[in-house]
């Protein structure tokens, strides 16, 4: 009998022990899991913080291209708006030479002429375009500028009377709208 509450008393020791084992691995168990959440929720959080910089990359990449774009498109704008009116003046004084004057200075007026006409390929080659509207165009307020109106027999309200001054547009942006009398004819 002593024999068997010895062997009782040992398997008790050992049953003791194995509990023993088993707190400690379950203790260890659930330190590896908060290690492992804890890893998973930097991972996660990491993976959030690439992805957005991933997108701030991509972001600044597309606005960078569209400044790029922009100011290839439109980066000469002032200074096509500051050679209109050059444009201009050379037109008015080729329309305001007299037949006398063509013929004593034919060769000046010819000058003039090809220089206007070179300057409108260069415009046309830097996305520049005239926008010329005719008498009896309806008027556009995206392209005309309405100097004057005045009741014109014969027309439609709204209807272009006189073109003082060619427009320009700068690929789809009005660099100076074309100026127009325009009639205001009720009905």
């Amino acid at each position: 009998m002593a024999d068997s509450k010895e062997e009782q008393f040992l398997d008790d020791i050992e049953q003791a022990e194995a509990e023993e084992q088993s707190v400690v691995l379950e203790e260890e168990i659930e330190t590896i899991d908060d290690q492992l959440d804890a890893l998973r929720a930097e991972r996660d959080a990491l993976q959030d913080k690439f992805m957005r910089a991933l997108a701030d990359a991509e972001n600044a990449r597309k606005r960078a291209q569209k400044d790029r774009t922009e100011a290839e498109n439109y980066g000469g704008s002032r200074l096509a708006r500051d050679l209109l009116p050059v444009f201009d003046n050379m037109k008015r004084a080729v329309e305001s030479a007299t037949d006398e004057q063509r013929e004593a200075a034919g060769a000046l007026i010819e000058g003039v002429e090809l220089t206007m006409r070179e300057l409108l390929k260069v415009f046309g080659k830097h996305g520049i375009q005239v926008i010329d509207p005719q008498v009896g165009d309806k008027f556009d307020p995206q392209e005309h500028e309405a100097m004057f109106e005045a009741p014109v027999p014969g027309t439609k309200s709204g209807e272009i009377i006189q073109v003082s001054a060619q427009g320009f547009i700068l690929h789809d942006r009005i660099l100076r709208p074309a100026q127009v009398g325009v009639s205001s004819n009720p009905g």
